[in-house]
């Protein structure tokens, strides 16, 4: 029988502590902020921005939006993040990507303050991640690294694995996806954790075997959006193996799904992340702790 593993008891348990943190936070009179840079009007940022906004507020961490149309142009984009950089209220910046084709997404990123880097996007952010650079002693509050922090769809894969005891070290892991958003950052966290890492891509032969072969299966390449039946199938999984599904769609009728077959999995592996409900859940939970550990670190 597979188990699947639920964001929702790491929520439960996470959130009063996050709340707890922040109010902790505002008895010292300093209000965690996170902004929120977007631009344009994609359904998937926009459901992605109230979710943050709602568990934000639920938890006492204040939020503010701006929001820019598709045609901004660099520089605007760069003004605003450098205000925020010296805006000593806002503690924490999350710039939604990808960002307008007509803007250099990595000049972007660097001109944000590694700081207030709540995603790892910056190239402080990367060489500290690169160097297995983490700070130590925060595990209860977050994996931050000394300059910025872990992006934080990686961090949660890895902190899924550790709420259900997913040992990590000595074994195999293979992941499908090679973005700088995800399939490289978890890579290195989990070379971190001493896991032998496989990386495997669009151009990548035997991608099946390779999978199949693989203690913790992580799925990040997007590679259901062209409809449930593209994703990952039984060709890729043993019945020992853990499945993390990284990918989220959504069919015509507006249902999510994720780049593994979930139908294929169930009773083939002995662990699967669901879509909705697994690593996305968990992604806006690292979100917030990132943005209290930033505003903790700047008392």
């Amino acid at each position: 029988m597979t188990k699947l593993l639920s964001g929702k008891e790491i929520k439960e348990k996470r959130m009063p502590e996050l709340a707890n943190r922040a109010a902790s936070l505002r008895g010292e009179d300093i209000f965690p902020c996170l902004a929120i840079i977007r631009a344009g009007e994609r359904d998937d940022d926009i459901a992605y921005e109230h979710t943050i906004i709602r568990l934000s507020e639920s938890v006492g961490i204040d939020v503010r939006s701006l929001v820019v149309s598709e045609e901004t142009e660099q520089a605007e984009l760069i003004e605003r993040i450098e205000r925020l950089n010296a805006d000593s209220s806002v503690h924490g910046v999350l710039i939604f990507r990808p960002l307008p084709a007509h803007v250099d997404e990595g000049t972007v990123c660097a001109a944000l303050d590694p700081k207030k880097d709540v995603d790892g996007v910056t190239p402080a952010s990367m060489a500290a991640l690169y160097a297995g650079d983490c700070e130590r002693g925060k595990a209860a509050a977050g994996v931050g690294l000394k300059a910025g922090f872990a992006p934080c769809t990686a961090e949660a894969v890895l902190d899924l694995l550790d709420h259900y005891g997913i040992e990590t070290e000595g074994q195999r892991a293979v992941v499908v996806g090679r973005s700088a958003v995800i399939g490289r950052p978890v890579s290195l966290l989990l070379l971190e954790r001493n896991a032998t890492v496989t990386i495997c891509h669009s151009r990548t032969v035997g991608i099946e075997a390779l999978a199949a072969s693989a203690d913790i299966l992580i799925v990040a390449a997007g590679l259901a959006r062209d409809g449930r039946e593209s994703g990952v199938g039984r060709a890729y999984f043993n019945a020992n193996q853990t499945v993390v599904d990284v990918g989220i769609h959504a069919d015509a009728d507006g249902k999510l799904y994720g780049d593994v077959i979930a139908e294929d999995a169930m009773g083939a592996v002995a662990n699967l992340t669901p879509v909705p409900g697994g690593v996305g859940t968990v992604t806006t939970l690292k979100l917030l702790s990132h943005v209290l550990i930033a505003a903790e670190n700047g008392r």
